[in-house]
């Protein structure tokens, strides 16, 4: 692990390039922010060393690079919309949609996670297995036993 001292000093002299390259390939300010401090806190986590400051500077680069590549990359930045940001959307819901959107919040986390990711965002079960990291079947189960808590407290047919 590096000290304090060379990650400040790394951060004073190539943040302004790191910051272009991340701007460049994300076009976001948001996210350049997010990749600069993984670019750096690999820097600081990396043990081997560098041969002079061009090896340095190259070996930043192609972490930039690659972490902007693994971010462009990542399920979750394709279309996934946190459930936060949802609820903060529920007053343009029409109100018959509002009192479904407030069940489904509702439902403890394994469940709601689930159904969201199925129904509002249209992931099979498949696709829902990768990414919270659980079998398909259990995804069948959430989603059933999840459809199920949510007729209990709406009542009828979903």
């Amino acid at each position: 692990m590096r000290s304090e001292i060379e990650v400040d000093r790394a951060v004073e002299q190539y943040s302004d390039m790191i910051k272009r390259i991340c701007l460049y390939h994300l076009k976001n300010a948001a996210d350049t922010e997010d990749v600069f401090q993984t670019v750096f806190l690999k820097y600081l986590l990396y043990e081997g060393s560098f041969e002079g400051p061009e090896h340095e500077k190259a070996w930043l680069i192609r972490v930039t690079l690659n972490a902007c590549k693994d971010y462009l990359k990542s399920f979750f930045r394709h279309s996934a919309l946190p459930l936060e940001e949802l609820a903060e959307e529920a007053a343009s819901i029409p109100p018959k949609q509002t009192e479904v959107l407030d069940a489904v919040l509702a439902l403890p986390a394994k469940y709601k996670d689930a159904i969201y990711l199925h129904y509002y965002e249209g992931y099979s079960a498949g696709e829902i297995s990768r990414i919270l990291g659980k079998k398909e079947n259990t995804v069948y189960s959430l989603l059933s036993r999840g459809r199920t808590m949510l007729k209990d407290v709406l009542g009828g047919d979903l």
